[in-house]
């Protein structure tokens, strides 16, 4: 199989240098980057090729004429609908690494019921998968940009893959600050709610280490603080007797556990440690402040004084999944969704311990398509990350936060120009070291060339990545609708796709997923 994809590596101590040059021609922005050798950009500036001096990718400039986005209906066979955000070529996203949407998708589908539409999230379904992505030996991202054909031939799929170092061993990385807000409404009286959140706290507090401390916060008509900031040491019997005595109580008033969890986290904080609060809820909140601004508002500014950062836990059966995204997104942290207890264990006593640590604060990607090559563009997904072009390099705007060990993939349906070749898109990722606030830059390239493999003959790791964006396509768009995803195979067809992977990588969640879709086709049935 032949893919020419490129792989970049970020040199996390380097700094972002240069000046940033902007190309602007007439009907057209071309805001790429293409070495001759086929290497990534670094951040010290345009590299050169065939005798052009290419920038890097920068803020988009106002066009005129007829671009990607507006190009008539009948030419795609499909209603008029903007593939491209706007008439220019470049996307701009805050990173995310919530992989919630899929968790819930999957408990709701196993208890006989299509999700509905408004919580399938693409990119959640995707990055709910390993990646075998390069990794940089430090801070930062490595970047990854490979695609295929589609069984559409007008149409690709193009992966941008971002990977951060693998995650430390336990005894390396920094102590940890962590306030558990935990639900004890009635609501997560059910099993598989608080019961789950029990079990895999008691777990995860033989795990942490010595120098680690937790604090306890729960909520239902009020909130209050039933342990504070206590560093576990000697104290571990004590942070059990406080989780034993965790009991269902009555309403679900949020508001007050967000209040009283981060009161809790600042009167606790711990400087050279990583602070964060780990919110565990179904996110019903149905008592006292249920707006979401104020809620979120509070988050923010604990975030931007502290830098405290949040980890939203759902659980239930029924789950204010929009809720808990947005505080998570505003918390700048990320969800996650558990259903059974070793999902929870996986989560609390895996998960969490390895990846207290932040390797990158406000992270942001940028592609910047060809026009001479690319004629239409769609990114799947990341529909509430977006960020405006121009503010791809304002340090000010917030992006996402990002720790070890995690993978980020963005999946584009791309149509090329008849007969187009050479350079395709630059894929950039931006981000604030967490520590110093430095800014750092890392790119990645594709040609053309990169397109001519057949997409279910492709890499593993880019089947994977597409049949979880046609699974979400699917439950989000239903089978009669124009969907994000040129030739969609039907569920049936997905569920095999998922089986030859899971036997060809032994994944059991790649055998998961395939069960998850056979219960979709069996319900649209």
């Amino acid at each position: 199989m032949a893919m020419d994809h490129i792989r970049t590596r970020a040199a996390g101590s380097r700094r972002l240098r240069g000046t940033l040059l902007a190309l602007t021609a007439a009907g057209a922005v071309l805001l790429t980057g293409c070495s001759a050798s086929g290497s990534g950009n670094s951040s010290d500036g345009a590299d050169k090729s065939g005798g052009r001096n290419l920038p890097l990718p920068a803020p988009a400039q106002p066009t005129s004429g007829t671009a990607q986005g507006e190009q008539e209906g009948e030419q795609t066979g499909a209603p008029d609908r903007e593939i491209a955000p706007s008439p220019d070529y470049l996307s701009t996203f805050a990173l995310d690494v919530d992989t919630a949407s899929y968790g819930y998708a999957r408990r709701t589908l196993a208890n006989g019921r299509i999700p509905d539409p408004s919580t399938i999230r693409p990119e959640e379904f995707v990055n709910s998968f390993r990646q075998d992505y390069e990794r940089p030996d430090g801070n930062g991202f490595s970047v990854t940009v490979d695609g295929a054909r589609t069984d559409d031939d007008r149409w690709s799929l193009v992966r941008v893959g971002l990977a951060t170092r693998a995650a430390e061993d336990d005894h390396e990385r920094p102590p940890a600050a962590l306030t558990f807000v935990i639900d004890v409404s009635g609501s997560m009286e059910e099993p598989g709610r608080l019961d789950l959140a029990k079990d895999s706290l008691d777990v995860m507090t033989d795990r942490l280490r010595d120098d680690d401390s937790v604090a306890l916060v729960t909520f239902s008509d009020d909130a209050e603080t039933v342990l504070p900031m206590t560093r576990l040491g000697d104290h571990r019997g004590r942070v059990h007797d406080a989780i034993d005595g965790l009991e269902p109580q009555e309403s679900t008033n949020l508001g007050a556990g967000v209040d009283i969890g981060y009161d809790t986290a600042v009167e606790g904080l711990r400087e050279g440690a990583t602070n964060r609060v780990v919110l565990i809820s179904d996110a019903l909140a149905n008592t006292g402040d249920t707006d979401a601004d104020s809620i979120l508002e509070r988050i923010s500014g604990a975030r931007r004084e502290h830098g405290i950062t949040l980890f939203g836990v759902g659980v239930g059966s029924d789950y204010g999944d929009a809720l808990m995204e947005r505080l998570a997104d505003k918390g700048d942290g990320h969800t996650t969704y558990v259903s059974n207890k070793d999902e929870a264990r996986t989560v609390f006593c895996d998960q969490l311990p390895q990846n207290i640590d932040l390797t990158a604060r406000d992270a942001k990607a940028q592609v910047a398509f060809d026009p001479q090559t690319v004629e239409r563009f769609r990114l799947i997904g990341y529909d509430n990350r977006k960020v405006a072009d121009e503010d791809f390099r304002n340090d000010r705007v917030d992006g996402g936060e990002v720790g070890p060990g995690h993978t980020v993939t963005a999946l584009y349906v791309v149509r090329t120009r008849p007969g187009a070749s050479g350079h395709l898109a630059t894929a950039s990722v931006r981000w604030l070291d967490p520590d110093t606030r430095a800014p750092h830059e890392e790119s990645g390239q594709l040609e053309t060339g990169s397109l001519d493999d057949d997409l279910w003959t492709s890499s593993h790791g880019l089947q994977v990545a597409a049949t979880a964006a046609y699974f979400a396509d699917a439950l989000r768009q239903g089978d009669d609708r124009w969907t994000d995803l040129p030739a969609r195979p039907s569920l049936s067809e997905l569920a095999d796709h998922a089986d030859k992977l899971a036997t060809a990588t032994e994944d059991k969640e790649l055998r998961r997923l395939a069960d998850a879709i056979r219960q979709a086709n069996r319900l649209r049935d």
